[in-house]
This record gives C-alpha cells, sequence and structure tokens, in this order.
C-alpha cells in the first residue's frame, strides 16, 4: 500500500484559471450595477470605485497564484487515512481517518468534465471534504481504494 503524495493534474490550473474569469464577469456585472445605482440614484462615488477596484484586483491576484495553487496542493491514501494538504504560507492539512469514511462520490461540473476531470469527494458523519480535478480512471481507481479501505477498518473494529 503506497502512501506518496500525489499532485492533481495540469489542467486543473486551466480549470482555475476559467474560474479566475468567472469571478471577473461576474465582478464586472455587479461593479456595472453598482455604477448604475450611482448614476441613477446617487449613491456615493467612492463605492462605485471600491468595486471597480476589486473587480479588477481579485481575479488578477486568484490567476497569479494558480501556480502556488497548483504546487503545494496534494493528497495521499494510507490504510489509517486520507490526507490532503494545500499551501504553503497558510499551511492547509486534513487527515480524514479511513474508519470514519461512510461514501466516496465522484461528481464534476461542466469545466471538469470538458478537461475530462472530476472530483472526489469523501464523506464523513461530521463533513464533506474533496480531491478536485483527478483524473476520471484515477478518481474511481480512489473511489474503490478508500472505500475497500473504510471496509477493512471498519471490519477489523468489530
Amino acid at each position: 500500500m503506497s502512501a506518496e503524495n500525489h499532485h492533481l493534474p495540469p489542467r486543473i490550473k486551466l480549470i482555475w484559471g476559467l474560474s479566475a474569469l468567472g469571478s471577473f464577469i461576474a465582478l464586472l456585472i455587479i461593479t456595472g450595477l453598482i455604477w448604475l445605482t450611482y448614476r441613477y440614484w446617487s449613491w456615493p462615488f467612492w463605492l462605485v470605485t471600491t468595486f471597480a477596484a476589486f473587480t479588477i484586483l481579485e481575479p488578477i491576484i486568484e490567476a497569479a497564484l494558480i501556480p502556488y495553487r497548483y504546487r503545494f496542493t496534494r493528497y495521499q491514501i494510507s490504510a489509517a487515512a486520507v490526507e490532503m494538504q494545500s499551501g504553503f504560507i497558510f499551511k492547509k492539512r486534513v487527515a480524514i481517518p479511513i474508519a470514519r469514511v461512510q461514501n466516496v462520490t465522484l461528481n464534476a461540473g461542466p469545466l471538469l468534465q470538458w478537461q475530462k476531470l472530476t472530483k472526489v469527494s469523501i464523506a464523513t458523519a461530521s463533513t464533506n471534504h474533496g480531491i478536485e480535478g483527478l483524473e476520471l480512471a484515477e478518481a474511481e481507481a480512489l473511489r474503490d481504494q478508500i472505500m475497500r479501505l473504510a471496509r477493512e477498518a471498519r471490519h477489523d473494529q468489530a
């Protein structure tokens, strides 16, 4: 049983980039609506400029952080736990005990489907964690491995 670190496929960076573009478009629409309220209802101009600055800065920062996000996102599966890690400066490490896993599902929105990727969602009694952007074959193998380990762990506890 290998407990090596696995990285996400490089195509996930394209999905994250398109997500940043989607954020920009949504923020552009909101900024336009706020400009209309300024123009027709005399809302304060600082509100328009604040939203305009946020509309420009947020997607740029989100896109600039894609290489960082990709480099420091990894996961590993062992007989004891499913471990996920992200970030370097703001490091987040999650360990889900295998015996607590209740369900593993695969799901993909339109962008993930377009790139033939999927998200593995690992459910416990109290929470749900996900590994986004895996190849479909890898995700199916991961789901089967986690569920097999979970059955074995519950059988060992009995």
